[in-house]
């Protein structure tokens, strides 16, 4: 898989403002995850950024420093020594491991104070942790997910955006997400995979630095149909999308069979696979990259990215939570902000 042609500064984030990362759901593992990125900060290079939440919640899981700031500008004179930590919300008696709507409350408001101090220019970029849906629900959140919200506040629709997961050696976009199997037939059309696949182009060179993009796109059939003799979808609807791509000038192979397109050396030919459902796209990324993936946003005016995993309640609290993902999305989303900023300068 390729990389970006341009080099990153010696100075880890020397070029943008700290990232912002608001911490998820306070009973999570959010808390424990950003504070270990913290602690192995010099270790990985990462650029500074600062968390956005409730600090007992960092407190509550970790006995480093905590510095607590009033705005972005702060961090400059104390990401040194202290995680520093701008305030919101009080989550009340947090409890690792036992969410509830006063959590979700705290969640929610760090996400929306960090999306619009991203949006305002104030921070670098946007790193979200991880958040219960369920416990949003409840407060009367009515969005998908974090993606879909910040979209929202960023002006966009849903749609014109994609969610891209990424590792060290495969990048991939399910083109629906978080719907039932049964229904991705009905959902799948030759605009809706244009459309995707568009954007998925356009963020390869902005965030990564890849100026000709290839994609290959993931038949939704077994063997990607048998020339029909297993289904007509790749016939109709994904080999005309192919089609049209290629007629714009984009890098374009396809429909291929699922099932060899993950090995090493089919990899080495692409830049991001294309696939039609969730864990067609997933599957594959999880199992070779389940501690380092991360969730990139393509499409938004910000750079946004998140740990490609979930709140794992079960081990919230016990020191046992891994911080690569976050430490990975911490380093691409300062990696793309630089470079659109080099790109635009």
């Amino acid at each position: 898989m390729r990389s970006s042609n341009i080099n990153n500064p010696a100075t880890p984030g020397a070029m943008i403002r700290p990232l912002v990362v608001p911490l998820g759901d306070p009973a999570g593992i959010g808390p424990e995850i950003v504070a270990k990125a913290w602690a192995h900060r010099q270790l990985h290079g990462l650029a500074p950024f600062f968390a956005v939440g409730d600090p007992r919640s960092i407190e509550q899981v970790w006995d480093g420093p905590v510095a607590r700031i009033a705005y972005p500008d702060e961090v400059a004179s104390v990401f040194d020594t202290a995680l520093p930590v701008l305030a919101v919300h009080d989550a009340g008696m947090v409890t690792p491991g036992n969410p509830d709507g006063e959590g979700a409350r705290s969640a929610l408001e760090s996400l929306e104070l960090a999306v619009g101090l991203a949006r305002s220019g104030a921070a670098g970029a946007l790193v979200t942790a991880p958040v219960s849906k369920t416990q949003l629900y409840r407060i009367g959140f009515q969005h998908p997910g974090q993606t879909e919200f910040i979209a929202e506040r960023c002006g966009l629709a849903p749609e014109n955006t994609v969610m891209m997961l990424a590792g060290p050696t495969l990048r991939v976009v399910p083109v629906t997400t978080h719907v039932a199997l049964s229904a991705v037939r009905g959902l799948l059309s030759i605009e809706l995979i244009v459309a995707k696949a568009r954007v998925t182009a356009r963020g390869l060179t902005k965030n990564f630095g890849i100026e000709r993009p290839r994609l290959a796109f993931a038949g939704l059939n077994p063997h990607a149909g048998e020339d029909g003799a297993l289904g007509s979808e790749e016939i109709e609807i994904i080999a005309p999308a192919i089609e049209q791509l290629r007629a714009e000038g984009i890098d374009a192979v396809g429909p291929l069979a699922a099932d060899t397109m993950f090995h090493a050396r089919a990899r080495a030919g692409y830049d991001a696979a294309i696939c039609c459902y969730h864990d067609q796209a997933l599957i594959p990324l999880k199992t070779l990259h389940f501690d380092e993936g991360v969730n990139i946003t393509l499409g938004l005016p910000i750079v946004r990215t998140s740990p490609d995993h979930g709140t794992a309640f079960g081990i919230a609290g016990k020191d046992c939570a891994e911080p690569g993902a976050m430490i990975a999305a911490i380093r691409m989303a300062a990696s793309a902000a630089e470079r659109r900023l080099t790109r635009s300068a």
